[in-house]
């Protein structure tokens, strides 16, 4: 079970924990925060007298770090205090649009690429003082170029080299786009996350009424690319899977891409069932709002959409039309990203908290322990599975 109490961590640490949230990401790096002080204040009392475990307990992990700008828009990194020996841990949200800086006297929004610069400052702020140099980046950088075409970049491998070059020794992120975007660094460490117990528990918690078989109930991926996700959800819940598949016209480019001409559906009847729609991110919706308009074509029941990063780079509007015209019951997506108080407010939306499972992570590398177990949810699926059939409280 995925219980902190529960878990033996036997290895000393690394070294003291330290916790740096880059700016845009303080809110889950408190969250995680306070989750590993409490944790260490339970259990301090048995490493007491033990050097090994100097510093162990604090009232903080998070280290001062800031990114100050000058008037032109550059910026530098700046540590508020010693790192020397630390195990550091940097968290990043590159998808935080919401974060602004003066720009000659303009306000100017942060794109990815200024995240990914305001993390690289900042570990040449540690300046290889650190003991080790963790990057728990939940959304891959430029991962979704992830596989070169013709004259193409492929910046999500040159952004992992870099890293690894600069002196990071793990990256965590959660469902990459493509995970065989690692072979640029086979050498170093390089974990993608599935968030599926955090969806299924989501679920279970808000929807009361669910019967979780494959007579009344379908997993399915939107496109090929995903079809490993849904298979996962399906074998683990006991159901049947579907996928749909794009077909683009190659005779023209749209923005770059072949536009979509239809989606095709392939797998058994879906009438009158439930279904689950998972995928990694929601961009636009289009995609996800066509699959859910062609299963209630196809006489489907309710529909929930899963997906890791909710982006909605179009806005809510398509979305509150399909709810309300009864194409989607419920979104899920998690909070490893920044979330609009406008999509917290919709009452279709169900957000699925990533933080304990991040300070668990956390907590287990400082031991030098294996992620393995926390890794592959099976067990913690079925248990919740149990909770609900039973009617006890999850």
């Amino acid at each position: 079970m995925l219980s902190r109490s529960e878990r033996i961590l036997e290895n000393i640490p690394v070294g003291s924990l330290g916790i740096i949230p880059l700016l845009g990401c303080e809110e889950l790096g408190n969250k995680v925060n306070d989750y590993l002080v409490k944790w260490r204040r339970e259990s301090a009392h048995e490493h007491k007298n033990d050097v090994a475990f100097s510093g162990y307990e604090k009232e903080n992990y998070l280290i001062n770090a800031s990114v100050p700008r000058f008037g032109s828009g550059e910026a530098k990194g700046i540590l508020g205090e010693s790192v020397r020996g630390k195990d550091i841990y940097l968290m990043v949200d590159v998808c935080n649009y919401n974060v602004t800086y003066s720009l000659t006297g303009n306000t100017n929004h942060m794109s990815p690429d200024d995240h990914f610069q305001n993390l690289k400052r900042i570990i040449a702020a540690v300046g290889g003082k650190g003991r080790r140099i963790n990057v728990i980046m939940p959304f891959l950088y430029e991962s979704r170029q992830h596989k070169r075409t013709s004259r193409e970049s492929l910046d999500c491998a040159l952004a992992l080299q870099e890293l690894v070059r600069m002196g990071v020794d793990n990256i965590i992120t959660f469902d990459a786009h493509d995970p065989r975007v690692s072979n640029a660094i086979p050498l170093s460490g390089f974990e993608t996350i599935s968030p599926t117990y955090q969806f299924i528990k989501g679920l279970l918690r808000n929807v009361k009424d669910l019967q979780i078989d494959s007579e009344h109930m379908m997993a399915i991926s939107p496109d090929e690319g995903g079809t490993n996700r849904a298979v996962y959800l399906a074998n683990v819940l006991g159901l049947d899977m579907g996928m749909f598949y794009k077909r683009r016209d190659y005779t023209q480019i749209v923005n770059g891409r072949n536009p979509i001409v239809a989606h095709e559906f392939l797998g058994s009847s879906v009438e009158g069932k439930d279904v689950i729609i998972i995928d990694d991110m929601i961009s636009s919706g289009d995609s996800i709002i066509e699959v859910a308009t062609e299963l209630k074509r196809r006489k489907a029941n309710r529909i929930f959409a899963a997906a890791t990063f909710g982006l909605f780079t179009n806005g809510m509007e398509k979305f509150d039309k399909a709810y309300e015209e009864g194409i989607i019951n419920g979104i899920l997506t998690t909070n490893l990203i920044y979330q609009t108080p406008n999509l917290l407010s919709k009452p279709y939306y169900i957000n699925c908290d990533m933080s304990k499972y991040i300070a668990l992570i956390i907590d287990t590398l400082n031991h030098d322990g294996s992620l393995s177990e926390i890794l592959s949810p099976n067990e913690r699926i079925q248990n919740v599975l149990q909770k609900y059939k039973n009617g006890e409280t999850i």
